[in-house]
């Protein structure tokens, strides 16, 4: 198992990143597909026409997100964890995924850089 952590910047404040990670409509946008989300401890979600799956386990409004991710049977779960911290010229977002299976990690890595941080800044850097 591998761990996964990265920084993006966007030039947006880290209430309207918030909005976009867990409002399904907002989701829709900036993923160009499908999506289904509840800002609901419990509730699961999928993205990308459900090629990401997983259960939310904790949001803390504009500032933090905790999923499980699933990755078929997987014993230890998957978590990622999604900080908001307001910087200079907008939000920084600190990402942190663990428990990653060695055979998804590059799948994994190449999700947070081409789809959510390329699907976001399209939408909210200049």
């Amino acid at each position: 198992m591998k761990d996964f952590k990265v920084y993006f910047k966007f030039d947006a404040a880290p209430k309207e990143i918030y909005k976009a990670l867990t409002n399904k409509e907002t989701m829709e946008l900036w993923s160009g597909a499908a999506a289904q989300m509840k800002e609901e401890a419990g509730s699961e979600f999928s993205l990308w026409d459900d090629n990401i799956c997983g259960k939310n386990l904790e949001f803390e409004k504009d500032f933090k997100i905790v999923q499980e991710w699933y990755f078929g049977e997987q014993k230890e779960p998957s978590v990622v964890t999604i900080k908001l911290h307001l910087d200079k010229k907008g939000t920084s977002m600190e990402v942190r995924q663990t428990n990653i299976p060695e055979e998804a990690y590059d799948n994994v890595s190449e999700c947070w850089t081409e789809g959510y941080y390329d699907g976001l800044s399209e939408m909210y850097n200049e």
